[in-house]
């Protein structure tokens, strides 16, 4: 297999996703890509067991992507050799009742990761700046001071909102969060097939929703969208990665050895030394437990 470079896929200048493929074409085998992935499992479940001890850096995954992108399974295969108290995965669906009494990033900053542990947001913050511009009229259930109807909501609402978002980063990178977040880049005919595969085979058939197929309508403008938001909130503390998404043996992979790699970068990250004197002790501590 190709060697993988994760700076291939973040996002440092403007992009243009209609520009970026949908998938490497990778000519390696689903049991080589698997193998790779199975190695990168265990190190990442290593350095969480390092990073618990060490206590603190916490790790924000953010996945982002159109439906059937594959968000789950990736959230699934890459992190399931972690200690089940190291990772938190949070789904964040239409507010209810008690998240609209606060402002949008609230129930964010109830999910972020403690010192130690990751965290993944299986859709993220930036649904406010994506599902609510395709569809302004669900802001009108956030009853924001000024917005009484759609027409009240300008494109300065929005610069806003990514800036809000880009301060909302900010402050959690420079308070011990590693963030990382991965758009999973999508073609519109892998979605059809993906779609027709939950419709003809029956253990899929729960996923079908008669919403996905109006969304898919949408399907420009959520690129539109997805585009200027990757482009205005990409940072150097919070960077996007663009990651082809078609080959979902080969997005799992590259999603895990970005994360790996990146992790690697915090050299500080080890276990603590036991105090001298403590270690002096071994024999006698030993040698007490030995006689009870």
């Amino acid at each position: 297999m190709k060697s993988i470079n994760p700076d291939d896929f973040k996002v440092i200048k403007a992009i243009s996703l209609s520009e970026i493929p949908t998938n490497l074409f990778n000519k390696a085998s689903d049991d080589d890509k698997g193998d790779k992935l199975d190695k990168i499992q265990a190190k990442l479940s290593e350095l969480q067991d390092v990073m618990y001890a060490h206590n603190k850096y916490g790790v924000l995954i953010c996945l982002q992507g159109m439906d059937t992108s594959g968000k789950d399974s990736l959230i699934r295969e890459v992190f399931k050799e972690f200690n089940p108290r190291g990772v938190v995965v949070s789904s964040f669906k239409t507010p209810n009742s008690t998240e609209l009494e606060h402002d949008y990033l609230w129930r964010h900053y109830l999910a972020l990761p403690e010192k130690g542990k990751f965290a993944v947001f299986n859709r993220t913050h930036y649904e406010n700046v994506l599902v609510t511009r395709v569809h302004p009229e669900y802001l009108l259930n956030e009853n924001l001071p000024g917005i009484e109807n759609v027409d009240d909501v300008t494109p300065q609402f929005w610069e806003n909102r990514m800036e809000q978002i880009k301060n909302f980063e900010k402050h959690i990178t420079q308070n011990g969060t590693i963030v990382l977040k991965f758009y999973l880049h999508l073609s519109k005919e892998e979605q059809r097939k993906r779609l027709l595969r939950r419709l003809e085979e029956e253990e899929h058939h729960w996923k079908f929703s008669p919403g996905d197929l109006k969304e898919r309508e949408r399907w420009q403008d959520y690129m539109s969208y997805y585009e200027e938001a990757i482009n205005k909130t990409s940072t150097e503390n919070a960077p996007w990665f663009v990651v082809p998404a078609d080959d979902k043996d080969m997005c799992r992979y590259i999603v895990a050895k970005i994360i790996w790699e990146t992790m690697q970068q915090f050299s500080d990250i080890k276990e603590p030394e036991l105090d001298d004197k403590v270690k002096m002790n071994f024999a006698m501590y030993k040698e007490q437990l030995s006689k009870e």
